[in-house]
C-alpha cells in the first residue's frame, strides 16, 4: 500500500473494510497526528482483497456475509491460520471446487507468486478488525465499569482521569490499548484511595464501550489520519527495545517469568489486545517492580508494530524440514507421477529441476497452478496434506529448487 493517505470516513462496517480492502487503522496522538513510514508489505492483504475479486472467489465465498453462498464464509472461520494451514487448506479445497468449477463451465483462474501471497496474506488478516461495537450496552458498561467516576465523556462523567473526548476521533483500538496501558500504572493508586474495583474486560466490552464514546464525544472538525496497521519487523525491535523479552518468551525464546507469547492458541485481533493488556497490567506492574524495572510507555504507532508482531507470530508456526519434506513427496505419491533428481514417475516434470521456487508462495503458486493438470484417480487419489506437511514440502522444493 503506498501513495498518499487521504481521509475516509470512521464509520465502515466490518464487511465493508473487507470487500473494499480497507485495512488502514486510525492512529493519533494528542495534537498532533502520527504517521508510520509508507512500506510496502512483503504480504498486502489489501492487494490480497483485490486478488479475492479478481480471481471470482467471491462468487463462491462470502467474508461477513458479503458475497457467494456456494462455500464457506470465510470470515465466519472460528480460527485464525498460519500461512502453511491456509495454503493447505486452499490445496485440499482443489478437487471439490474444481468438480463445481466444472459443472458450471467456470475455468479455474491461474495464480503467480505475488497473488497467491497476498490473498494468503488478505485471509489471515480477515480477523484483525473488529465488527462496529453496540452503543446502548457500551452506554451500560461505562456506568457499570465505574468509569465515569474518574473519566469524563462530552459534559457526562467526573474529572479525575482523563477525559475520554480523544475517542471521538481516534478511536482505533490501538490507540485506545496505548493510552490504557500508559494510564494504567498511575491509575491503580487513584482507584485504590477511592476504594474503586479495577474493571476487567471482555474483548467484546471494549469494542461496546468504544462505540459509546465515539457517539457521544463531540467530534473534531479535523478529519482521522489513516496508515498502515503496524509492521511486524518494527514490533519485534519494539519488543526487544520494552524489555518484553525479558519476562516474555516467543517460541521458546526470551524469559520465563511469564507466557509464552506463541502459546496463546491463537492471534488476537487488535481489541482482543487491547483488553487483555488492560486486564493484565497489575500483575506486570508487581512483577517489574520485583525486578526494579519501570512500566514501560508504549506510544500509538509503536503500539499498532507490537500488536503486528504478536499477531504475526504463528503465521509462519510451522516451520518445514526439508528432510521430512522429500520423506512428504513419496508418501503423498507425487513420485508416482514426478521425477525427482531422475527417479520415480516420468508423467510430470522432474521436481528437483523446477525454477522460481524462491519463496513459500512461489511454491503454493505453483502447485496450485499444476493442480489444474491433476487428476485423482483409483491408483493416485488426491494427495490431502496437512499444514505440517505442507510447510515440510514447501521447504524442501524451495531448498532443491536450482539456482536461476
Amino acid at each position: 500500500m503506498t501513495g498518499k493517505l487521504t481521509p475516509r470516513p470512521a464509520t465502515c462496517s466490518r464487511a465493508a473494510l473487507v470487500m473494499a480492502g480497507c485495512i488502514a487503522v486510525v492512529l493519533a496522538c494528542s495534537g498532533t497526528a502520527s504517521a508510520q513510514e509508507e512500506l510496502e508489505p512483503t504480504q498486502n492483504p489489501l492487494a490480497g482483497s483485490e486478488v479475492f475479486q479478481a480471481k471470482g472467489c467471491s462468487e463462491c465465498h462470502a467474508v461477513n456475509g458479503l458475497g457467494g453462498t456456494v462455500g464457506p464464509d470465510l470470515g465466519r472461520i472460528p480460527r485464525r491460520r498460519s500461512f502453511h494451514e491456509l495454503a493447505a487448506t486452499l490445496w485440499n479445497h482443489i478437487p471439490l471446487m474444481g468438480d463445481f468449477m466444472r459443472e458450471q463451465g467456470i475455468a479455474r483462474p491461474e495464480m503467480d507468486a505475488r497473488e497467491a501471497a497476498d490473498l494468503i496474506g488478505f485471509l489471515f488478516t480477515l480477523d484483525y478488525f473488529d465488527a462496529p461495537g453496540d452503543v446502548d450496552l457500551g452506554k451500560h458498561l461505562f456506568s457499570e465499569k465505574d468509569c465515569f467516576v474518574c473519566h469524563r465523556v462530552d459534559v457526562f462523567g467526573g474529572e479525575i482521569g482523563p477525559n475520554l473526548d480523544f475517542v471521538g476521533q481516534y478511536g482505533s483500538p490501538v490507540l485506545v490499548a496505548a493510552a490504557m496501558w500508559n494510564h494504567g500504572a498511575p491509575m491503580a493508586d487513584s482507584i485504590k484511595a477511592r476504594g474503586i474495583k479495577r474493571a476487567l474486560f471482555q474483548p467484546g466490552e471494549l469494542v461496546d464501550l468504544i462505540a459509546y464514546l465515539q457517539s457521544v464525544a463531540p467530534q473534531s472538525l479535523e478529519g482521522p489520519v489513516y496508515v498502515l496497521p503496524g509492521r511486524a519487523e518494527g514490533g519485534r525491535v519494539i519488543f526487544l527495545e520494552k524489555r518484553c523479552n525479558e519476562c516474555h518468551s516467543v517460541q521458546g525464546v526470551g524469559g520465563r517469568l511469564a507466557p509464552d507469547l506463541a502459546e496463546w492458541g491463537r492471534q488476537w485481533g487488535l481489541t482482543e489486545f487491547a483488553a487483555a493488556m488492560w486486564n493484565k497490567e497489575p500483575a506486570m506492574s508487581a512483577l517489574l517492580a520485583e525486578r526494579e524495572m519501570s512500566m514501560p510507555q508504549i506510544g500509538g504507532v509503536e503500539m499498532a508494530d507490537l500488536v503486528a508482531y504478536l499477531y504475526s507470530i504463528e503465521y509462519f508456526a510451522e516451520p518445514g524440514d526439508t528432510e521430512v519434506g522429500e520423506q512428504r513427496l513419496a508418501e503423498k505419491d507425487c513420485l508416482y507421477c514426478h521425477a525427482l533428481r531422475g527417479e520415480g514417475g516420468s508423467t510430470a516434470s522432474d521436481l528437483s529441476l523446477l525454477r522460481g521456487l524462491d519463496s513459500p508462495a512461489a511454491v503454493i503458486a505453483s502447485m496450485w497452478n499444476h493442480a489444474l493438470l491433476m487428476k485423482g484417480g483409483e491408483e493416485t487419489a488426491w494427495p490431502r496434506l496437512s499444514p505440517e506437511e505442507m510447510a515440510d514440502i514447501t521447504a524442501f522444493l524451495q531448498a532443491a529448487a536450482p539456482e536461476r
